[in-house]
């Protein structure tokens, strides 16, 4: 079978949930037995996220070869299992970047450059480079942003020419919008999808599947209503609702039949069923789980989706032992010795996070030292790491200005030139050396 093509784009607000969705219906065709992989496609102009704010964008996921991306690409390796590369993430910045390289190269031999064909060329070309490194069934593309924002035009030009490009039935596109719940009123408002849709369609592209999030449950009539206005069919107006956990949303869309009418509209009329048996019995074990293991996060981002996929690696440990892991962040901002003993009374782990800057280290240090001197078990990542290895030389070695060369430059120099017997040097070497993925994950967190 040929590789087939599925965009997600995303009107009304942002937030709404292209990501889960994509992971979902992934996780559906997946199940089927299709090879799949899923991709995101950002608008911003940034080359990655490595040097966004976690308190604007959230967490940077980092892939096996190094890559630093979206949170959504986390989403996309717990629903399916799959690797992801630099190859599943690309910027508007990353696009541009390599087309002003090959017009520095004279590669376009004198042509004048343009977001028309040039930018849109090289989108198409990166949508499809995966299908030509591996063999794949299904490539999904989620789209960043919502549909009338500026910066996500070029994407969808390239999408709205690479559906007349491909053969028939080899391109689909999945709207998702937002229904609206007026309580005064006490009314559902599909107006917002109905813009939505129009504006997507006066760019060229008209979406054959239209997914509803909403708070309420949606009637067969608002369906029926939504499916008239938008040319959609009926059946292919699905509806998202809020649900207790994220990874109930692939069963939610596999009952509104949403991987069997994609496949339908894409032309494959047999296809074996989806094998969920151990998706059903990983929620099942969610669900059973009665006792609660408290796990603090020590960290300076009050944010959720700043740790994203820390929380979610805990919670599914917590699921294959048959506890519900129930997390309390820690800001290492604020902790001092008078109140540590407070703020991780109770716990039955601590994970120390990743970071950068000064700022919440020496909480973290304080954390570490706390940990050690209470048998309490720890877990540092990156940043988190080299503060416990910082803490041990200080406290255990004696090293009372041991430090990492990300925060004290001249602290090397000291060790280094006061010529300190190899165990020291190899202290030195483990607070100061940085592992391959190290510096590009503390880069990411701003302080």
């Amino acid at each position: 079978m040929e590789t087939k093509y599925i965009f997600i784009t995303g009107g009304v607000a942002s937030s709404l949930g292209k990501g889960i969705i994509s992971a979902s219906l992934g996780k559906l065709l997946q199940a089927r037995g299709y090879r799949i992989t899923i991709q995101k496609f950002d608008p911003y102009i940034n080359i990655d996220p490595g040097t966004l704010n976690p308190y604007e964008h959230g967490e940077c996921y980092v892939t096996a070869d190094g890559m630093e991306t979206d949170l959504d690409l986390g989403h996309y390796e717990r629903f399916t299992g799959i690797e992801t590369t630099r190859d599943n993430s690309v910027t508007t910045g990353r696009i541009y970047l390599s087309v002003i390289e090959k017009e520095r190269r004279g590669d376009y031999l004198g042509k004048t450059i343009q977001v028309v064909p040039h930018i849109t060329d090289e989108i198409k070309r990166r949508i499809q480079l995966n299908a030509t490194k591996q063999p794949l069934d299904f490539v999904i593309t989620e789209i960043g942003g919502t549909i009338g924002d500026i910066e996500s035009q070029p994407f969808l030009e390239a999408i709205r020419q690479l559906r007349w490009e491909l053969e028939p039935q080899r391109a689909l596109n999945v709207h998702l919008t937002y229904v609206p719940y007026l309580a005064a009123a006490d009314e559902l408002k599909t107006k917002p999808t109905q813009t939505s849709v129009k504006q997507l369609q006066g760019l060229g592209i008209q979406p054959e599947v239209l997914i509803l999030r909403t708070e309420h449950h949606l009637s067969d009539e608002l369906r029926n209503k939504v499916a008239h206005f938008c040319n959609v069919a009926s059946e292919a107006v699905i509806q998202s609702q809020d649900l207790p956990s994220i990874y109930e949303v692939p069963i939610n869309m596999y009952e509104q039949k949403l991987d069997e009418v994609i496949l339908h509209k894409m032309g494959i009329k047999r296809s074996a069923s989806p094998d969920l048996k151990s998706w059903m019995d990983f929620l099942d074990c969610r669900k059973r789980a009665e006792e609660i293991l408290h796990i603090g996060l020590v960290g300076k981002y009050d944010l959720q989706d700043a740790y994203k996929s820390i929380r979610e690696s805990l919670m599914h440990a917590g699921t294959h032992r048959g506890y519900k892991v129930q997390i309390h962040f820690i800001n290492s901002e604020f902790l001092t010795r008078d109140n540590i003993a407070e703020q991780l009374s109770g716990m039955a782990g601590v994970v120390i996070c990743p970071g950068f800057g000064q700022r919440g280290i020496e909480g973290k240090i304080l954390v570490a030292e706390y940990t050690r001197t209470h048998e309490i078990p720890t877990f540092g990542i990156c940043l988190g790491f080299q503060m416990m290895v910082i803490e041990f030389a200080r406290n255990v070695l004696g090293y009372q200005d041991a430090n990492s060369s990300e925060m004290d430059d001249g602290g090397a120099e000291e060790y280094h030139a006061e010529g300190r017997d190899d165990a020291t040097r190899n202290i030195r070497m483990c607070i100061n050396i940085r592992q391959p993925y190290g510096e590009s994950v503390s880069r990411t967190n701003a302080d």
